[in-house]
This record gives structure tokens, C-alpha cells and sequence, in this order.
């Protein structure tokens, strides 16, 4: 199974263009080591030949065209076989709609966030005005064969707002996915949003090859203490990583093989290559992905 981090920021990119942030600074002016970044997404696949996106972002265009595995087959083919999406949130999303010459979409979503793209955002029916979408739903907990890789999905719990008031229940809000190559059994694990490592979420890494998970903050008011906003890292669905009863500290104790923060905020220290907090998470055997980072489970 071959993995490509397509995007490893948050919402808005490494440097957001309206943040004056201190990462964002240094990228702009060079003050201090740090690399450009795109917004959360990754490809997965099973022979390197076909690819599936999981989460479509808003430089996907970008994306594709950095990456070569991914670029046209022949006139107008691709390796692209569908778009698997871990929630509906506009920065994992928005890039749908710039796949649309494709000639169709197939789209792998549970049904809360099918609903949410119908019914709150009308990404989908916009994007079924220009080309054909195809919807398969993802049942957390079934497993669902892609031919030689296979994945599961799992929820991961979150209270965050739901500004449309279409997430029903809220089982199938915001889902992680468990990859397996069918071949030789092994696994990746992609979790960009997680609010909490609840019992059940921690089942659902255990064993895992390879974990590339949220890593948006390192302190949980971090906006707050930048006076860039209201809202903690916690009331926007994450889990900051740093400090007692962050994800470094409770991931580092699970004994994982390979572990990558993606889904990375601007406002994270860990960007700055130069920082306490990344020697922290280098020094623990925890990767900071970066754009193009590929990886072999």
C-alpha cells in the first residue's frame, strides 16, 4: 500500500493569506525555517497504478499536478478511482467541484455527511449540475473492498457545531478510516479530526503500521492566546498535541510503528522548524508531514 500526503495544513493553508501569525510571518519573509504547505489531504493505493482520494481539497488542483503518480492517463484518463471523505467540511470538500471534467465523481461518504453536502452546503448539487456523481455509503464498522486494499471506517466522536443542523444523530459526523492491503495485512490509519482519544478510537489505531493524524494545535487555546479568536482547538472538534493529556503524549505510549501529524494549523509551532515544540515531537519519533511526503505500508 502506497500512501502520498497530498496537503498536511489546516483550513486556510500554510500561510493562511489573511494571518500574520508567527509561522505564517516567517514563511513569507524567510525569518525563520518553515515550509509552505497546502490544505488536508492525502492519496492511497494499492499498486501505485490506482489512487483514491481521501478528502478533496481546495488546492487540489495544485495537488494533482505536483504529483506525478497521479497525473492523466493517455488524453483524458486518470488513476484517480474515487474520493473517500472523512466529514463535510468545506476544506475537505470544496475541491470536488474542481473534478468535475472528469467525466464523474465517485464519492465515498457515511450518510450524515452525504446529507450535509445535499442538504446544508449544496456542494452536491452543484457539482451534479456539470458532471455525474456516484454515492457509496460509508457505514462505520463495515468493511468495504476497494480490490487489494480494503478500508473500514470508525467514527470519532465530536461536539463541535453543527452550523447546517444536518448531522442527525451525529454517528457518521466526523469518521477516520482504517486502510488495510489485503495482501499483507497491514494497515494505515488516517484520522485528520479527532476531538477526543476516547477507548473506542484508541481500538481502532491499535496495530496500525502507520497513523497520520490530527495534529491542528499545540495548545488547545492557541487562537485564543494569538488573539486571532474565540474558539479552542477543542470547540472546533481537535486535539491539541502538546502538554499533559495532548496526542503526543497519549499517542507516544501506544508503541506505533510510524506515527505523522497532518492537518496542521498555521498557528502550530510545531511549522517552525526551528521551535521547541517540533524538537519536542522529533525527539518523541513522531513525523511533522510535509507536502509529497509518500510513504510505503
Amino acid at each position: 500500500m502506497r500512501v502520498r500526503v497530498l496537503g498536511s495544513a489546516a483550513g486556510g493553508g500554510f500561510p493562511q493569506w489573511n494571518c500574520g501569525c508567527p509561522g505564517c510571518r516567517a514563511v513569507r519573509d524567510g525569518s525563520r525555517p518553515a515550509t509552505p504547505r497546502t490544505q488536508s489531504s492525502i492519496a492511497v493505493s494499492p499498486d501505485g497504478e490506482r489512487w483514491w482520494l481521501v478528502n478533496a481539497s481546495p488546492d487540489i488542483r495544485t495537488q494533482l499536478t505536483d504529483t506525478p503518480a497521479l497525473h492523466p492517463v493517455g488524453h483524458r484518463g486518470t488513476p484517480l478511482q474515487g474520493v473517500l471523505l472523512t466529514d463535510a467540511e468545506i476544506d475537505h470538500t470544496l475541491g470536488l467541484v474542481l473534478l468535475r471534467e472528469g467525466g464523474g465523481v465517485h464519492l465515498h461518504a457515511t450518510a450524515a455527511t452525504h446529507r450535509t453536502l445535499v442538504d446544508g452546503t449544496g456542494l452536491l448539487p452543484t457539482l451534479e449540475r456539470f458532471c455525474p456523481v456516484t454515492w457509496t455509503e460509508v457505514v462505520p464498522g463495515t468493511v468495504h473492498d476497494l480490490g487489494g486494499l480494503s478500508y473500514r471506517a470508525f467514527d470519532a466522536p465530536t461536539g463541535k457545531n453543527d452550523r447546517f443542523g444536518t448531522s442527525g444523530n451525529g454517528s457518521g459526523r466526523v469518521v477516520g478510516y482504517r486502510f488495510t492491503d489485503t495482501g499483507t495485512g497491514r494497515a494505515a490509519v488516517y484520522l485528520p479530526g479527532v476531538q477526543a482519544l476516547t477507548a473506542e478510537v484508541l481500538h481502532e489505531l491499535a496495530g496500525a503500521d502507520l497513523l497520520l493524524i490530527d495534529g491542528t494545535t499545540w495548545h488547545d487555546d492557541e487562537l485564543v492566546r494569538l488573539g486571532l479568536a474565540a474558539k479552542t482547538a477543542h470547540d472546533m472538534g481537535h486535539l491539541h498535541v502538546g502538554g499533559p493529556g495532548g496526542s503526543l503524549d497519549v499517542l507516544t505510549a501506544l508503541d506505533l510503528p510510524r506515527i505523522v501529524y497532518v492537518h496542521v494549523n498555521n498557528t502550530n509551532p510545531i511549522l517552525l522548524e526551528d521551535s521547541d515544540e517540533r524538537a519536542e515531537v522529533e525527539k518523541a519519533g513522531v513525523t511533522v508531514g510535509h507536502d509529497g511526503l509518500e510513504l510505503e505500508v
